[in-house]
């Protein structure tokens, strides 16, 4: 189905202007290429993409041959990366339904590998509409040529758009089993888009949500960033459990997901406020918030086996964090972040002046602070002492200039007296 410009009024300007420049560079070259994907569907929902993706019947290698600035990635999935200064364009060879029998250009070397009907290689290359039928979802298989500024559809995903409806392409049940991730993307396109799930796309997802125990934990650290860090977290949050699916991320963490502890609730919608305002946030705080309650549940068990307090709460860190890494690779860089977050926290349970002004002067401190802010949803009684923290951070600039020496981190250095080199001998004459 061919969608004309007067029909979709999508613009070649919307769209990057790196990727249609690979686009014409291919099509001059013969090939076939359009933009795919993702930026398709967001600019017909009236979003703002940030990646643009291209398709072509160009192989990887002649991609490479006609880009200079091109990269060959992935062994899963082969593809080049494009890169224009900050930007990085996507381009992947049209992808074919079935490799054992297919020996049609540009694919007779194609290599597709399963494993108990999951997907775990698949580098067999075919036709335009074979890899619109080879993607996800519908509204992820729209095909926008700028040449013609038509949009080609060959499974129904602009209407799917138009009724707002998110769909699986084919069977739902073979598709979830070749990979288990489509579990997650279709909580994060329904939350993120405001896209309503198929009831055949919805149905299957519940019992079959187990198969995310068998998908790297690596894998499912990136795909948690997507899903929490997008501006929706509080509702995916509360998708992921509808349907079954928080849990395979994070067993058993709570007694009742459906009603987090007051804490989760909180930090899930200030990250979406800080999203909307464009204000950095960071996995490091969520993985901080998420394992809290097992963190202190274990440490608690720790001091009553006799371990002090801080040494306990180090130690029990640790453990909850190892023992998530076996389902969430939780990257060192945010790991070590939660933990500072967390041994942090009876830092603040002493007011003593001298020792808070160094704390407010580390460089976690902000984080721990607003951990700490969180708490007092869930622990009324520390809102005396958050107040405290609240009080002297309101002070503390005042002093700092009227008596910088005495800011901790301010301190200036002595220097040493410049030593004076004795000036050189002239060089005797000669004459």
């Amino acid at each position: 189905m061919l969608i004309p410009h007067s029909v979709h009024g999508l613009q070649p300007r919307q769209f990057s202007a790196n990727a249609i420049k690979i686009v014409e560079r291919l099509q001059a070259l013969g090939f076939e290429a359009c933009i795919v994907g993702g930026s398709v569907r967001d600019l017909l929902l009236g979003h703002h993409p940030k990646d643009f993706d291209v398709a072509t019947n160009a192989t990887p290698e002649q991609i490479k041959e006609a880009f200079r600035n091109a990269r060959l990635i992935g062994r899963r999935f082969r593809l080049a990366h494009v890169r224009f200064g900050r930007e990085i364009i996507e381009v992947a060879t049209y992808r074919g339904e079935s490799g054992e029998d297919d020996t049609s250009e540009p694919n007779p070397s194609g290599i597709r590998e399963m494993e108990q009907g999951r997907l775990v290689r698949d580098n067999v290359f075919g036709s335009e509409a074979e890899d619109a039928r080879r993607r996800d979802f519908t509204v992820n298989a729209l095909m926008y040529d700028p040449a013609t500024e038509t949009i080609k559809d060959y499974v129904g995903g602009y209407e799917d758009l138009k009724a707002r409806r998110l769909e699986l392409i084919g069977d739902p049940e073979t598709r979830y089993t070749e990979d288990p991730v489509r579990l997650l993307r279709a909580v994060r396109f329904k939350t993120k888009l405001g896209l309503e799930l198929a009831p055949k796309t919805a149905e299957p997802i519940q019992t079959m949500a187990p198969l995310l125990q068998d998908i790297p934990p690596a894998r499912l650290f990136d795909e948690i960033l997507k899903l929490f860090l997008g501006g929706q977290a509080w509702s995916t949050y509360q998708s992921l459990v509808d349907f079954n699916l928080w849990d395979q991320l994070f067993p058993s963490l709570f007694s009742n997901p459906s009603a987090p502890p007051p804490l989760v609730e909180l930090a899930l919608k200030n990250t979406d406020t800080r999203v909307r305002e464009d204000q950095p946030v960071t996995p490091g705080f969520l993985f901080a918030v998420f394992l809290w309650a097992r963190v202190e549940a274990r440490s608690e068990t720790l001091i009553r086996q006799g371990y002090p307090p801080v040494n306990a709460l180090g130690q029990a860190a640790d453990e909850v964090l190892a023992q998530q890494a076996q389902t969430v690779s939780i990257h060192r860089r945010f790991s070590s972040m939660a933990r500072e977050i967390w041994c942090m926290q009876p830092r603040f349970m002493k007011k003593n002046r001298r020792r808070a002004e160094r704390l407010v002067n580390e460089r976690r401190f902000r984080a721990a602070y607003d951990f700490l802010l969180l708490r007092v949803a869930q622990e009324p009684e520390l809102s005396e002492i958050a107040n405290w923290w609240t009080a002297l951070q309101e002070d503390i600039p005042t002093q700092s200039a009227a008596h910088p020496a005495s800011s901790p981190g301010s301190r200036s250095k002595k220097r040493r007296p410049r030593r004076r080199r004795r000036p050189s001998q002239p060089a005797s004459s000669s004459s």
